[in-house]
């Protein structure tokens, strides 16, 4: 990989890599930033029609700069093409055919730019009978069986936030094999075509289970499994102050560390993997936690090898001592956001900027990437800038 933008002052790993990104939601977007925070150069496409648009508080859109174009018209796709004869990754998260209905699919663009990584993000994939049907995080992590795993037995189905879907099971695969394919890039000189698909990426991180339903360690039953909230060693108990607390004492020296700490010497609790009498045990935990608020359990279990934490909400974590001292949250500009992950020795990542407004960089952009002022005030002229 060669520094193909010598003008950028990125100093992640990345730093010299240009991306562009066609503007979606969710994980397409996701991927984009942790290209930035590793230093790349990421120009987001977004639609002429909304120019103006954003919040710059929309931490998914930070670290990239925005170039307003009409897809629809003609100059307008040459524009696009341009770039990304320029670009090594191409990011982008519409239905199958989209991008080559638009002139914008991976043959042209490959063949005009043969060392380009052409990232595809979708929900079911550019193949299969789902491929052309709308969808959400919650639909993807379904048919992979993760949604039917979680929550309790007498209940739906709990969704995950979409956490599992749009950025776990799509984000980072997507990132993953836009790594690996620059790595083999290094080698061949040439680019290929990454198909991320939420399901597939859903399916990948369910491995260990499917691996100890076969070893006859996992059943299908929500909330009857040791990882699942099933266990009672393994959950989160309400304190009397409403606060929660989270305790994974799964191993049997933490588990006896954790009946210590907590004033258990019931002999039914020294078998710990007796499921039959989970459900009453779990009883006790109950109004055992209930009997202190959450911090004066955290002066009893936290930082001790019980496996405990509080259960933080959004607003407190920022404040947790821990992350304090990491760093893992910082405030960019006015706005707490989670920093830079992960962290490298010797090329750290950073937020390059704040999310850009719809458009705000289009000049900018074309001038960097070598349009000319003249060809510049003709996409201007002829309404595809």
């Amino acid at each position: 990989m060669t520094d193909s933008n010598p003008s950028n002052t990125a100093k992640g790993p990345l730093a010299g890599i240009r991306v562009v990104e066609m503007a979606g939601i969710g994980p397409g977007p996701f991927t984009a930033m942790m290209l930035s925070d590793m230093g790349a150069e990421v120009i987001r496409v977004d639609r002429l029609a909304q120019q103006g648009t954003g919040h710059r508080a929309n931490v998914l859109n930070r670290g990239r700069k925005s170039i307003g174009l009409d897809l629809k018209n003609e100059q307008g796709v040459t524009t696009a093409l341009r770039l990304i004869d320029q670009a090594d990754v191409v990011v982008e998260g519409f239905r199958p055919g989209v991008m080559e209905r638009l002139g914008l699919g991976p043959e042209v663009c490959l063949k005009r730019n043969p060392r380009l990584v052409f990232g595809r993000m979708t929900g079911w994939g550019q193949s299969g009978p789902l491929s052309q049907a709308a969808g959400h995080d919650i639909n993807y992590i379904s048919i992979g069986g993760a949604l039917g795993a979680m929550g309790y037995a007498d209940r739906p189905p709990a969704p995950p936030l979409n956490l599992v879907g749009d950025f776990g099971g799509g984000a980072m695969y997507l990132l993953a094999g836009i790594l690996a394919a620059l790595v083999e890039r290094s080698h061949s000189g040439t680019g290929q075509i990454i198909d991320a698909a939420m399901t597939d990426g859903t399916a990948s991180l369910l491995t260990p289970f499917y691996g100890l339903m076969a070893m006859g360690l996992w059943t299908t039953d929500r909330f009857s499994n040791r990882l699942d909230g099933g266990a009672y060693y393994y959950g989160s108990y309400e304190c009397s102050d409403g606060k929660y607390i989270s305790i994974g004492s799964l191993e049997p020296q933490f588990y006896a560390l954790l009946l210590e700490k907590a004033g258990i010497d019931d002999p039914d609790f020294e078998n710990q993997l007796d499921q039959e009498n989970w459900p009453r045990k779990r009883e006790i935990l109950v109004e055992l936690f209930r009997s202190k608020t959450q911090q004066q359990w955290c002066d009893i279990m936290e930082g001790t090898d019980v496996c405990f934490a509080p259960v933080l909400n959004l607003s407190e974590a920022p404040a947790h001592p821990h992350n304090q001292a990491r760093n893992t949250f910082v405030d960019f500009e006015g706005v707490i956001q989670p920093a830079p992950a992960p962290r490298f020795s010797r090329t750290p990542g950073e937020i390059q900027r704040s999310a850009a407004m719809v458009g705000e960089h289009t000049e900018e952009v074309l001038a960097e990437w070598g349009f000319s002022d003249e060809e510049i005030a003709n996409l201007k002229a002829a309404n595809a800038v």
